[in-house]
């Protein structure tokens, strides 16, 4: 298999047939094996249903994977990964907001030897207020701690190659930093003006709820990015920066002490000095324990701190 489509579906049932006619008019033209997965995100609509129709009618290319409940697009998307079988990954949303005719410029460009072409609606058909300007600030912020420069983060539309999923798992709302953790492997990304139209059906499945979950995620991903590998560095550098300010304002009651004869223990800095101290303290403690559960965790899964692009004369070993 060549190609996957992977698209999460919840109450889409007047979408489905115009995205199923999108997408037969662009795979049909493509000298491609190919594949959609669709995953019914515990849809309380007929959208099952159509999903069955098409499945039934098309074994060859149409996969359909139904939740017992509504998961949420993360774990969709997640599921789509786990059941499909292409070495290049497609993903888009069911609400026929991302075109299925821009999947030939996507696949252009990963031939182009990226590992992972991101979609930008760079004119994008939403509400200004609730959807697009809190978009556009989260993917500044996001851009910025990440260090991983991109118009749109929450673009669905993104072409992969499959070795760049591979190695982390999807929770919470981090579909959207894929692209993060797909260059913290070292794949090559790039992104592409893609079309977006109007919803057509239905109403959004999103609020201005979402950003807040995508804020707290991000504090997740820089996590998990940057100090997996070395907690201590975070841990241990909160601690040290807690015991020098500890020690500097320890310093200050001394010499105010030596010079001004008042008394130390009888301020408020001497009880916040003693605090910081301790939490410094406790800071460097946890560190010195999640180093060792990273260990275990590397050592546990013979997991390598490494990733290989390619290997020349290279034999494989156990």
């Amino acid at each position: 298999m060549n190609l996957s489509l992977i698209i999460p579906v919840y109450n889409e049932q007047d979408t489905l047939p115009l995205l199923f006619d999108a997408i037969y008019q662009t795979m049909n033209s493509l000298d491609r094996t190919w594949e959609v997965v669709l995953v019914d995100d515990g849809s309380s609509d007929d959208s099952l249903a159509v999903l069955r129709e098409y499945a039934e009618k098309d074994k060859e290319h149409v996969r359909v994977i139904s939740f017992r409940r509504n998961f949420g697009q993360t774990a969709a998307i997640a599921a789509g990964l786990d059941y499909s079988q292409g070495d290049i990954i497609i993903l888009l949303d069911a609400d026929m907001q991302n075109d299925p005719a821009d999947i030939p410029l996507l696949l252009a460009k990963l031939d182009e030897g990226y590992d992972l072409v991101s979609g930008w609606r760079k004119n994008r058909k939403d509400n200004a207020l609730t959807r697009n300007f809190p978009s556009m600030m989260a993917n500044l912020l996001i851009s910025r701690v990440t260090g991983v420069e991109l118009h749109d983060y929450g673009c669905t539309l993104k072409a992969y190659r499959r070795p760049v999923l591979e190695g982390f798992r999807l929770y919470g709302e981090m579909h959207r930093f894929i692209p993060v953790f797909a260059n913290a492997v070292g794949a090559r990304i790039t992104e592409i003006v893609v079309n977006h139209h109007p919803r057509r059906f239905g109403q959004t499945k999103y609020g201005l709820e979402r950003t807040a979950k995508v804020i707290l995620d991000l504090f997740t991903v820089k996590f998990l990015i940057s100090y997996s590998a070395k907690p201590i560095y975070l841990f241990g550098g909160a601690g040290l920066i807690l015991m020098l300010a500890s020690a500097a304002l320890m310093l200050y009651l001394f010499v105010r002490r030596i010079f001004f004869v008042i008394a130390v223990t009888g301020s408020p800095l001497f009880q916040t000095s003693a605090m910081f101290f301790i939490l410094g303290f406790q800071s460097m403690l946890m560190g010195l324990i999640a180093e060792l559960l990273v260990r275990t965790y590397h050592e546990s899964q013979r997991k390598p701190t490494y990733t290989v692009r390619t290997k020349i004369n290279v034999a494989d070993h156990d």
